[in-house]
């Protein structure tokens, strides 16, 4: 179960820490979606969303 509550500023994972690290342990980065043209270029050099999504 996931908590938002925007009010309060709060993002709540009711997730038990063992099954969080068996989750991350089992998880493999998804290969792109695009492999030519602009969006290949833009996916491949955009920083992510918390940093601003910049190409660098």
């Amino acid at each position: 179960m996931i908590t938002i509550d925007a009010h309060r500023r709060l993002l709540q994972l009711e997730v038990e820490e063992d099954e969080i690290v068996r989750r991350r342990a089992l998880w493999r980065q998804p290969k792109p979606r695009y492999t030519k043209g602009v969006l290949a270029k833009f996916a491949a050099l955009a920083r992510p969303a918390n940093e601003g999504a910049i190409t660098g």
